[in-house]
């Protein structure tokens, strides 16, 4: 328990740094998965994304309006997700089997990073 709460002290990063490390592994991103949709209570459908292997997968997902995105962490590693332009609120550390959600209302680009790991990034584009 000692790790975790270390780890979730460990999150920030600066704004400007992260940016720059999920755009430029947002720009090597070269799939673009539908991801597994499902449906929600909200009247959108929900989308998963799987944390394993220290990657997002899908890494680029495309959804429509109202899309309710679930992150699940896969590894055995803690993980986060943090919008890298600050669209939604970050996720606490997920330790395995963890999950965290947001609904994404406003068609864009929305990249995104594990703040634990930089090099982890995704990229989801709502329509």
């Amino acid at each position: 328990m000692r790790l975790l709460t270390l780890l979730r002290a460990l999150v920030v990063v600066p704004l400007a740094v992260s940016t720059a490390l999920c755009v430029a592994g947002s720009a090597a991103a070269a799939s673009n998965d539908t991801g597994t949709a499902t449906a929600s209570g909200n009247g959108g459908a929900t989308y998963r994304i799987d944390i394993h292997d220290f990657a997002f997968s899908p890494k680029e997902l495309t959804v429509p309006a109202g899309a309710r995105i679930v992150w699940t962490n896969r590894d055995d590693e803690p993980h986060t997700v943090i919008s890298a332009g600050g669209a939604f609120k970050p996720s606490q550390a997920l330790d395995t089997d963890d999950s965290f959600a947001t609904v994404l209302d406003k068609p864009g680009t929305y990249a995104y990073f594990c703040g634990i790991h930089p090099m982890m990034v995704g990229k989801i584009v709502v329509h």
